[in-house]
């Protein structure tokens, strides 16, 4: 149960150590608040999130060494010549699927564009989406795919492996982002901790958002099982994140009665998008993605 232990080890210094980081970063930034106004008014969960980022990434290197992985290579970065396909095919995959789910509530009625957007607002927007799609793609397949699922497949059967890894990896895009009560002080993250855990006591927030953050969790892992690398689930990952900045910075509810089906500005919280995704899931079997050997398959 090595492998077992070393990932909890690993998600509790993460938690913890992101945590008792956060007020260090927060004073970092009111020190520079001069520099970067912005930053300094940022929210506290902000910082409870890149101390939590950083600690994982901090982290990544040992905890693939405890899983048995020897290079990056194993975590399933290999050189990018040749792998350009993978990616834009993902990327297809990703942008069409959300564009469904936004593309269907908009002509519903459901959800309207915000208006008065200016021309400023629209390219700053767009622009910003693009730079977080690529930049979050790449850091959290790495983390999630490459490191987790791909660590825990050396030992597990790989879709006991792919279903861990989708509920760690849906359970940390499904924290809720609470402030301190008060000033800052050097435990305000751990305070917030358990506040960050609200969303799993309501049901209805659990499905189906939840599961649909499951489901793309395994959407992901399927995509890195059957190419061999990371390059289509980075691609894959990216179009949907370009839908979840864009789509709520541009549309608004028209009818909050309906938001369970058609979603909120989340756009992955809704029954609709769940739908999709497993539709998603179903043609999956359909797609030319065969590696050319099983990668890290355990030994028997």
């Amino acid at each position: 149960m090595r492998p077992l232990r070393a990932l909890v080890i690993y998600l509790g210094a993460v938690f913890f150590g992101g945590a008792l980081l956060a007020p260090w970063l927060y004073w970092l930034a009111q020190t520079g608040a001069s520099w970067f106004p912005h930053l300094a008014h940022s929210p506290f969960h902000r910082f409870v999130d890149r101390g939590l980022l950083l600690f994982a990434l901090l982290g990544l290197w040992p905890l693939l060494r405890a899983l048995g992985a020897t290079s990056w290579q194993a975590a399933g970065l290999v050189p990018p010549q040749g792998q350009w396909k993978k990616f834009c095919g993902g990327l297809l995959l990703g942008f069409l699927s959300l564009a469904a789910v936004a593309g269907t509530a908009l002509a519903s009625g459901n959800r309207i564009l915000i208006p008065g957007l200016t021309a400023h607002k629209i390219v700053g927007t767009l622009f910003a989406a693009m730079a977080a799609a690529v930049s979050v793609a790449v850091i959290e397949e790495i983390l999630f795919r490459g490191g987790i699922f791909g660590g825990l497949r050396r030992t597990f059967y790989w879709p006991l492996a792919l279903l861990v890894s989708s509920l760690i990896y849906a359970s940390a895009h499904f924290l809720q982002r609470p402030e301190p009560a008060g000033p800052v002080s050097w435990n305000s993250g751990l305070v917030l901790l358990p506040r960050m855990l609200i969303g799993f006591v309501y049901f209805d927030a659990l499905v189906p958002g939840f599961l649909s953050l499951t489901l793309a969790g395994i959407l992901l892992g399927l995509a890195y099982q059957r190419t061999g690398n990371l390059y289509c689930s980075m691609g894959l990952h990216a179009g949907w994140v370009f839908w979840l900045k864009t789509y709520g910075a541009f549309t608004t509810d028209a009818a909050p009665t309906a938001s369970r089906f058609w979603g909120t500005g989340k756009i992955v919280d809704g029954w609709l998008a769940l739908g999709v995704l497993l539709f998603l899931l179903a043609i999956f079997k359909f797609l030319p993605l065969r590696p050319s050997r099983e990668p890290f398959a355990i030994s028997r």
